[in-house]
């Protein structure tokens, strides 16, 4: 009895000696994927002050510490927060704005769209976006006729879903001067039988741009706000918003300071004289919750709308090889200047032109610098002879429902050969190393739950083509969710901060209502984020 009691005053003071460490948040028995060097699974972890403090198992964790909140998720999946590693954070927003003509499967279904916005929402500048002549009956550039007749009085300017092409009526041809004879390189004013159609494709946008009424500040915030409530929905954490002036930046970061905007922004210098000057002179910019170490430079138009830039002509359209936005030398130049500063220069590349032009172009200026991770945004056509050059530490930013949306029109652009090397994910991982994961909303739709499933199926909503296109490179779910995860997180220079669920990482993670990992590909593009977290904090 004596040693009983002897041995039960031991144990006492040893647990008073070590009492249990506080923390502000334990999730306990889950399956947690923790995406780390080994791909582990876990099934706890403590969080204090934003961060993991303790990742493993449940019972170990309950007995090390104590904590104000505990949430016992009963077996559901977390993932580390989700990354979209190129989209349109901003643009998403101001897009809740504005006439919605995604889907529309006609000409004159826009025109019924935009009748009855204009009758709920009256404007003096009638904007839209969504778009594609490749989702109509006939997949023609529509013309501005209709548009006239309805609204001669009042400009309007539709833009097309990949952003790369604007449809006009001719009240906003004449603001921005446009006539006829309008010569603009990078990009073409297009005409039938020498009279404007109101289609204008890349650089002949900007004159357009230039007479669009600019958006209030309260328009601003609340086109930010709408859009982080969307990518929250989704389990979004880190958005990489592809192509940001100052004074948005500027806003965002003044939100997330407040406290009025709490996702995580990773922003893309908009490739301008002013915003070069600036922000590659100050260097880089970095809080917890901003990142601002890019720039977005525009190498070629789409393929959608055939502006990309192709060595060859286009397989549909005779002696078309698509155009340079940004000209050859001046990508050049911009690479030589950026490279002397320690910005990241990420380049939009679709056709086979703009991407080998994009990568030798880093190659030369990076000649000898190690760990500069310029990436290629899209990278989407690739001649075989130029995927080589993904091997020096240039790393593709791809979109996996691209390869979805263009895979019914894609060989009609490209011809069967050079089809082959185009929305090549797998192929890009294996000379990269790493594929960072994206969406590029509104491009596309938001969910990045549609992102993983084109990425591992190659199949659209209804399982087409039953055999996946180009299943050549598809993705494995792991190397998947490591690319929305912690690849995406090292294109950004953020690895050490987040991507996967760490000591000593941000808390950022999403409980989804079921296990990614396991459950049959057909449910995936309809799983939801039940809970979300950044640093630790609920946001959904």
């Amino acid at each position: 009895m004596k040693k009983f009691l002897f041995s039960f005053f031991i144990l006492s003071f040893f647990v008073a000696c070590n009492p249990k460490e506080e923390v502000d948040l334990i999730v306990s028995n889950a399956n947690i994927y923790t995406v780390d060097s080994d791909f582990s699974k876990v099934t706890s972890a403590a969080v204090k002050d934003g961060v993991f403090v303790a990742v493993g198992d449940t019972e170990e964790i309950q007995q090390k510490y104590k904590a104000k909140k505990e949430i016992n998720v009963e077996g559901r999946t977390i993932v580390p927060g989700l990354i979209d590693a190129h989209c349109h954070f901003y643009g998403l927003g101001l897009n809740q704005q504005v006439v919605d003509l995604v889907g529309t499967s006609s000409f004159e279904e826009i025109v019924d769209r935009i009748v009855a916005f204009q009758k709920e929402q009256p404007a003096n500048f009638i904007r839209g976006r969504g778009w594609d002549q490749n989702d109509w009956e006939v997949k023609e550039f529509p013309t501005k006729d209709r548009l006239d007749e309805l609204f001669p009085d009042t400009p309007i300017a539709l833009e097309r879903v990949d952003g790369h092409a604007y449809l006009v009526n001719q009240k906003a041809l004449d603001l921005a001067g446009i006539i006829a004879n309008t010569q603009v390189e990078g990009g073409e004013i297009v005409k039938k039988d020498g009279k404007l159609t109101g289609v204008l494709v890349d650089n002949p946008m900007a004159m357009v741009d230039a007479v669009i009424p600019k958006p209030t500040r309260k328009t601003q915030i609340q086109a930010l706000k709408d859009a982080e409530q969307l990518c929250l929905d989704y389990g979004l954490t880190t958005v990489d918003d592809a192509g940001l002036h100052r004074s948005t930046i500027e806003l965002i970061d003044s939100l997330q300071g407040t406290g009025d905007l709490s996702i995580r922004v990773y922003a893309m210098v908009s490739n301008t004289s002013e915003n070069l000057d600036y922000y590659l002179e100050n260097g880089i910019i970095k809080t917890d919750r901003l990142n601002v170490r890019s720039v977005k430079v525009y190498g070629d138009g789409a393929l959608g709308s055939r502006g990309a830039a192709l060595k060859k002509p286009y397989s549909d359209k005779e002696n078309h090889f698509g155009a340079m936005v940004t000209p050859v030398d001046e990508i050049e130049h911009l690479a030589e200047r950026i490279a002397t500063s320690d910005y990241q220069m990420n380049t939009h590349a679709i056709g086979d032109s703009a991407n080998v032009v994009v990568l030798k172009a880093y190659k030369k200026a990076l000649d000898n610098m190690e760990d500069r991770r310029w990436r290629v945004e899209h990278a989407q056509v690739v001649s075989e002879a130029d995927f080589d050059y993904f091997k020096n530490g240039t790393i593709p930013s791809v979109q996996p429902t691209h390869a979805t949306s263009d895979m019914y029109w894609a060989e009609d652009r490209l011809g069967p050969e050079r089809v082959q090397g185009a929305y090549a994910f797998k192929k890009l991982l294996d000379k990269s190393g790493i594929v960072a994961l994206g969406t590029d909303f509104p491009v596309e739709q938001v969910s990045p739950f549609l992102t993983f499933y084109a990425a591992v199926a190659r199949q659209d909503l209804e399982k087409y083509p039953e055999v996946g296109f180009q299943t050549k490179d598809a993705l494995t779910r792991e190397e998947t969710l490591k690319g929305m995860t912690i690849w995406a997180a090292y294109s950004n220079f953020e690895e050490n901060e987040k991507g996967s669920i760490e000591v000593g990482k941000f808390a950022d993670f999403v409980i989804l209502e079921d296990d990614i990992m396991t459950i049959p590909l057909d449910q995936i593009p309809s799983l939801k984020a039940e809970q979300v977290f950044i640093g630790g904090n609920q946001v959904k």
